[in-house]
Parts: structure tokens; sequence; C-alpha cells
């Protein structure tokens, strides 16, 4: 005979293959034991650079029972976002930039099926996250089976790879929890090799503050010497860290209009990126998650582009 929580958990997934999520996993809500350890070490080592929200909430990070109250499940979702093509530009923009800003699609996706979910079921109590609250997603998405926590600190799919966005519904409901992902990286270190600016310190400790996307986005200031000469014509994130994981050979083109980039990214060349302009720049990322670096930043980035540029091509004439 089926339990409620087994009726409600093979629900519970099959709205999220409905609403478009490639995978759906169940976890217990309770402490992570085995991250609170590390979450102190890399705040302690300074990984986290001006991060300084990262060591805010310490305990809610660790236990979703202090975030929503009475929290019995943990629901991780998976959302691809591989594009069917890279954009190829001079100035380059992480693919999860594309189209509009994530926070708000997948968002929009999760209250509609929590809506459905709770018409069927009946009212439960509940709270859905998007990376905008202090959730440790990937670790909870391991716990649900959806993948392993890679070498690059990114969580990996062998059937998926790892381009796509993690979300959570943390409720009160008793379902069945899946199991622990196993870690397939084996002795590989490609991702570690490949980054321009060693901020894969060792097998999944990351160094935040000398990785790109961190200078790119999350830096308000000038960006350091250190990155310069290494940014490797990355103007907003990076993704090559993932670009080199061998796992996604598996990744597939999303379905998910929302996230494809506009015609008017698409036609922008170099001089255009050169001499961008507020309104341009208001025009094409008012919905990206682009505007979460400002006009300011971005220009920022590209001027120093561009005089990365200049030296290259000063030193190749001296040579």
């Amino acid at each position: 005979m089926t339990t409620a929580a087994e009726k409600y958990t093979q629900l519970i997934k099959d709205k999220a293959k409905k609403f478009g999520f490639d995978s759906c996993g169940i976890s217990v809500a309770g402490f992570l034991e085995e991250d609170a350890q590390r979450l102190e070490d890399w705040l302690q080592r300074g990984y986290h650079g001006e991060m300084k929200y990262m060591e805010n909430y310490f305990d809610k990070r660790l236990d979703p029972r202090l975030l929503v109250e009475g929290s019995k499940s943990v629901i991780s979702l998976m959302y691809n976002y591989f594009p069917e093509e890279e954009l190829v530009q001079d100035f380059k923009i992480s693919k999860y930039a594309y189209g509009e800003d994530y926070h708000d699609v997948i968002k929009d996706i999760l209250k509609n099926m929590v809506a459905e979910l709770q018409q069927e079921i009946g009212g439960f109590s509940c709270r859905v996250f998007v990376d905008s609250a202090p959730v440790l997603e990937r670790s909870w998405a391991k716990r649900a089976g959806l993948g392993w926590i890679g070498k690059n600190g990114n969580l990996i799919s062998r059937k998926k790879g790892s381009f796509f966005f993690l979300a959570e519904v943390i409720c009160d409901l008793e379902l069945v929890a899946d199991g622990i992902a196993t870690d397939h990286c084996g002795s590989c270190r490609r991702c570690i090799d490949a980054c321009p600016t060693q901020a894969i310190v060792s097998d999944r400790i990351i160094d935040g503050s000398k990785c790109i996307s961190y200078a790119t986005i999350e830096l308000k200031n000038e960006i350091p010497s250190y990155f310069h000469d290494r940014m490797d014509n990355w103007m907003y994130g990076c993704d090559i860290c993932q670009d080199v994981c061998p796992w996604n050979r598996f990744s597939i083109a999303h379905h998910e209009p929302r996230f494809l980039p506009s015609p008017r990214l698409i036609e922008m060349d170099k001089k255009d990126w050169e001499e961008i302009t507020q309104d341009v720049f208001s025009e094409i990322f008012r919905k990206s998650a682009v505007k979460r670096t400002k006009f300011s930043g971005l220009t920022r980035n590209i001027l120093l582009l561009k005089e990365q540029e200049k030296k290259r091509k000063i030193f190749q004439k001296k040579e």
C-alpha cells in the first residue's frame, strides 16, 4: 500500500518534470554537519573575499529548519541553461547570463508549481529559494542524489553535466528521501589546470577571491592587478572550469525561451562593447543578471580588457 509520503514524493517529481525541471530529488531537512567545518575554514581563510554576506546567517546556512519553521524536507531541483549556440564575441559573457535573470525566471516557475501542488495536496508550509538566501544548495542537491560536487565546486550530473541552475523548496511535508550521489571526478584535474587565476586551490576548495566571476561581478572597486593578463576576455562571469569538464559533453540545449539571448545582444561587436552607453546597457540587460554588476562595473571590466589587449600588442611588437 502506498503511503502518503510516497504519494506526495511521486507527485512532486511528476510536477517538477511538467514544469521543465531536469531533475528533482528529496533530502531530509536537518543540520549539515559535514559542511559546518568546511564552511568555517573557507571563511577563515578569506576565500570569500569582499563577499561579506557569506559571513551572515552561518547557522541558517547549515540548517534549513532555522529558515523555515517546522520544515521536514528539502526538495532540490535542476533547471538547464546550456545554450544551443554560444555567443561568439571578443568580450565574453557567462552562458547563464545570456537571457533573463534566472532568479526571476525560476522563481516564477517554482511558485506556479507549488501553487498546483498545494491545490492537490492541500495546504502545506514552504518557501522557495533560487540562489538568493543562505541555503547551501549544492550540498542539498548532492544529498538529494542530483549529482556530486566536482573539483571546480560545481554540482555535476553524470547524465547532464553542470550547466544548470539549482533551486529548492523547503517544506513541512514528510517525503521519501533519495540517496546521496557518488563522486565521479576520479583523477581528472582539467578544471584545476585550466583555471587562469588558480582559483581552484585544491580538490573542491575554491578561493572565490581569485575567481574571474568574482572579479567581474562581485567586486565593486578596481580589479586587483593579480587578475591583469588572466581575464581571458571575460567581461562578465567565466565558464572555463565548466567548458573543460568532460561530463559536459552530455550537456544538451535548454528549451526555455526566457534564457535565449536578445537579438541586440547577439549583434553586439567589439566596437559596440567599447562604446556602450548607459542607455544601451539598460536596453540589453534590463531583465538580465548582468544588471547586477551595473553599467559602471561592466565598463570597468571592458576597459581593463582593452588595456590588456593594448599591452599584449605592444609586447608582441617588441618581440
